[in-house]
């Protein structure tokens, strides 16, 4: 790729091997909502509501307009030896705002997207194996916490939490698919970690209790839900929700369908949400 970007952790960009990456806050800003948005206009308005919110200086524009031409000098530096492309033509200005005018694949965030996408048509497909290797490598595209290294504003908040919950989403179902694969005794470390790292996400806790139990490890499972149960009643005022208690019950019971490696936790949890 003669352009690659990393927003998936901290903020990467370079052509042809040459960062060009400014050092400037503003101007990180400014590159990192330009990748997010790769290949599609972004407005003055929208960059200068990210760089000031509802503070800007007396001549908004004027400063945008340099922090724009400094990007461009980096790009021509990178761009040197390259007779076919011309920073102006990489960082586009038109009517209202600026295009980076870079395929979205060249973006992590892009290839991440695209990877998750293919993960879930292999889910549709009810291609497991498929689902696990395609997700397994959208998951690997992150390196830190999207924008690590930015100052972020309400636009770049917005895409950040975007970013992030994606990735618990992807992670989920991911996990679903390798228990729709017998891979129960695989997942138990990873599923221990989550649930510590990630005391309110019940999927987790759901996954981790079914994994458990196939493993013949029932008062495990159960043991999972007491301190959840303890944990959401400490700190929230409230129960598991009713999924959780009913997947519960299945196991207290002794249900079949717990047994069962083709039903996963978020069927379980559809089943029961109405």
């Amino acid at each position: 790729m003669w352009i690659e970007i990393k927003v998936l952790g901290p903020l990467q960009a370079s052509v042809y091997g040459m960062s060009i990456v400014p050092s400037a806050p503003k101007q990180r800003q400014v590159l990192a909502m330009l990748a997010l948005n790769a290949g599609h206009v972004v407005t003055a308005s929208a960059l200068i509501e990210e760089i000031w919110g509802g503070r800007p200086p007396r001549l908004p524009l004027a400063s945008l307009q340099t922090y724009i031409l400094h990007l461009r000098r980096r790009l021509e530096q990178a761009l040197a030896k390259d007779k076919g492309r011309s920073a102006k033509e990489v960082l586009i200005t038109g009517p209202g705002g600026y295009t980076l005018e870079v395929p979205w694949g060249n973006v992590d965030a892009g290839r991440y997207e695209q990877l998750v996408a293919a993960g879930r048509r292999a889910v549709g497909n009810g291609d497991y194996a498929n689902a696990s290797r395609r997700l397994a490598e959208a998951l690997k595209v992150w390196h830190g916490r999207a924008l690590i290294d930015v100052t972020i504003g309400p636009q770049l908040q917005v895409e950040r939490t975007r970013l992030e919950e994606s990735r618990l989403t992807t992670l989920d179902l991911r996990i679903d698919a390798d228990l729709r694969l017998g891979r129960h005794r695989q997942l138990l470390d990873e599923l221990a970690a989550l649930c510590a790292r990630h005391p309110w996400f019940e999927n987790f806790h759901a996954q981790y209790m079914l994994a458990l139990h196939r493993c013949g490890l029932p008062w495990r499972a159960l043991e999972v839900y007491r301190r959840l149960h303890a944990t959401v009643g400490k700190h929230l005022g409230v129960d598991p929700s009713r999924q959780l208690r009913h997947l519960h019950q299945a196991i207290l019971r002794g249900d079949p369908v717990v047994d069962d490696p083709t039903f996963v936790a978020s069927d379980w949890m559809s089943r029961h949400s109405a």
